[in-house]
């Protein structure tokens, strides 16, 4: 600390100090004094500098008190180096953070109470829907919680047009009725003041856990059939642009509900860093909901009628790009026609109680929230038995709630997206006689399936061998001159299909886990270089069709073959969800390939 004192006060402070003894400084341009404070216990040094009078009785004398330690060590002593160096290291070296509580390691619960607690929870409480169970919040839901739901369901309720009567009063047997807890659980995401709730932040993150793959695999199938001769790369671009974090903001406020992620601020006077993370949370979380309780056909509703997305807008559109010439033929009923998102959304419904909602959208929104007229649709499609065309308050829309009763495949539609008609010319080569009944026999096909009509069995049959021969057809073979001669979309498919069926098994499988650990364990389950390894042991990439220049570069290359594996891995995924449903995808992946095995770290030897 630098003390100055003017001339006139010097007097006083002289009196005050008990000894005071000139320091001897030769040359120099000014006079050391040095004394002992009475009022300090510390050492004091004063220095008297006169830069223009070097008389001490001018006025322009001034006092300088500085601290000195009486017993300092010689400049060049081995004590005070290390003196030194310790004080350097306590400076510099970082502090060591306590960890926050919620880390700090607790002593278990004994058995009674743990077990009390998971049967007093509500994930336990549906038995007839497991996934859905397990997206509940651990705990239930408390006074704070119901003052969210009283203050804000309502409103969002009517934003996504929804009936405004509870859930609860729905029936046991309805999914439906957890939508109350679910939509509450949306809204809650990391930034908000209910998050500090365990059993909040957890069912959140579950939720948009789910919600992102739920999407991807919407949209996917929807450009798959809408866009039968585009390949896979510009579908992604479709799909970034709709669904981009950088985009959501826009639907949410399209949506009105930017006043429920930010009940407190100005949605559109926030950073990016921070609008982004919330409403990517949020907007991911709804369609979790949404599908848990109401099936994927409503997921399209809410993308296309309540967020007003439009497939067609300009912004959304791919980069342009050379085309390959497509001279194959699509199946009829893509010819000359992009399928709406009402076709696909209505080809896909399997029951009344799921396509409910989509009937719905051609009502007034004073009217969609009527009992009667919900009643008198149902019991229209009661009477029409589900295939009718009806005319309700809008332009007439021929409605068929469930693909025909004797189809061939459980997406029918999908699959001819996916399976160009033109692979019948590969019946009775050589590959479906030799390569064709081996894998077969690796995947256990066929499947016993109870056909009305045999004939259709064996149909079904032939058109999953000519899938599989498409699913082990390398690009490099006929792309050029067939670019849909490939295993492109059925990869498409089935990457996001085996996505979403990891994801729901995970969250069924790790009850209290949150969010952010599920997406961590998913994405190290299907890395792309363990799904084709489980392809490679199961020694089925020695039936991979490729090119004869492709084939001499990758047969001394691991590197440049893996990825071709991998992606037939996907493609058998897609084509198995086309064709037999999400079981027996469920059935490839945890059975036959075994994808949750562990791996092995890498030894470098």
């Amino acid at each position: 600390m630098l003390i100055t004192f003017h001339t006139q006060n010097t007097l006083s402070l002289m009196e005050l100090s008990s000894t005071f003894t000139q320091v001897s400084t030769p040359s120099s341009s000014y006079n050391t004094y040095s004394f002992s404070s009475s009022l300090s216990p510390f050492p004091t040094q004063i220095r008297l500098i006169t830069p223009k009078s070097h008389n001490p009785n001018s006025r322009n004398f001034r006092v300088l008190a500085v601290a000195v330690d009486p017993q300092e060590l010689p400049k060049n002593s081995p004590q005070r180096l290390l003196k030194e160096l310790s004080e350097r290291k306590r400076v510099t070296s970082p502090k060591k953070k306590v960890p926050p509580k919620r880390f700090i390691l607790r002593p278990p619960l004994d058995d009674n109470r743990l077990a009390q607690r998971f049967l007093n929870s509500p994930q336990l409480s549906l038995k007839s829907f497991p996934l859905l169970s397990s997206c509940l919040p651990s705990s239930r839901l408390n006074n704070a919680d119901k003052a969210w739901i009283d203050e804000y369901l309502l409103e969002a309720k009517q934003a996504l047009g929804y009936p405004l009567e509870p859930s609860e009063r729905l029936g046991d047997d309805n999914p439906a009725k957890q939508f109350d807890t679910l939509l509450y659980m949306a809204f809650q995401h990391p930034s908000c003041e209910r998050t500090n709730a365990r059993h909040v932040r957890s069912a959140h993150s579950r939720l948009w856990f789910l919600g992102q793959y739920v999407l991807e695999l919407g949209l996917a199938e929807f450009f798959l059939q809408r866009y039968p001769r585009e390949s896979p790369g510009p579908m992604r671009e479709r799909v970034f642009a709709l669904i981009g974090k950088r985009y959501l903001p826009r639907w949410i406020k399209a949506a009105s509900l930017q006043n429920l992620v930010f009940p407190f601020d100005d949605m559109d006077k926030l950073q990016r860093k921070e609008r982004e993370p919330p409403v990517k949370c949020v907007f991911w979380a709804l369609f979790g909901a949404i599908y848990l309780c109401f099936g994927m056909p409503e997921v399209y509703r809410v993308l296309f009628e309540v967020f007003g997305m439009d497939p067609e807008a300009e912004d959304c559109q791919p980069r342009l790009r050379r085309q390959l010439e497509d001279v194959d033929y699509v199946s009829v009923e893509f010819e000359d026609k992009k399928l709406s998102w009402q076709d696909v959304a209505v080809y896909r419904a399997s029951s009344i109680s799921s396509f409910f909602f989509l009937l719905i959208i051609y009502v007034d929104r004073q009217e969609r929230q009527n009992e009667n007229t919900a009643q008198t649709l149902g019991s229209c499609l009661r009477q029409s038995g589900g295939k009718k065309i009806l005319f309700f308050k809008c332009t007439f829309v021929c409605i068929t709630l469930r693909p025909p009763e004797d189809a061939l495949f459980a997406h029918p539609r999908l699959f001819r997206a996916c399976v160009p008609p033109g692979m019948h010319r590969f019946r009775g080569n050589i590959w479906d006689y030799e390569s064709r009944p081996q894998v077969m026999r690796a995947l256990g096909y066929p499947l016993k399936m109870t056909d009305r009509i045999p004939d259709i069995t064996e149909a079904r049959n032939i058109e999953l061998g000519l899938g599989l021969q498409l699913a082990f057809l390398h690009p490099s073979k006929h792309k050029f001159e067939h670019p849909r001669f490939c295993y492109e979309r059925l990869e498409y498919v089935g990457q996001k299909i085996q996505d979403l069926v990891m994801a729901e098994r995970l969250l069924m499988k790790h009850l209290d886990a949150p969010g952010k650990w599920l997406a961590e364990r998913h994405r190290r389950l299907l890395m792309n270089k363990f799904c084709g390894r489980y392809l490679r042991e199961k020694r089925l990439h020695q039936f991979i069709i490729y090119s004869e220049q492709v084939m001499d570069a990758y047969e001394h290359n691991r590197r440049l073959r893996n990825p071709a594996t991998t992606a037939i891995q996907q493609a058998i995924h897609g084509l198995s969800y086309t064709v037999y449903g999400k079981p027996d995808v469920r059935r490839l992946m945890f059975e036959v390939f075994d994808f949750e095995q562990t791996q092995p770290k890498a030894v470098n030897v």
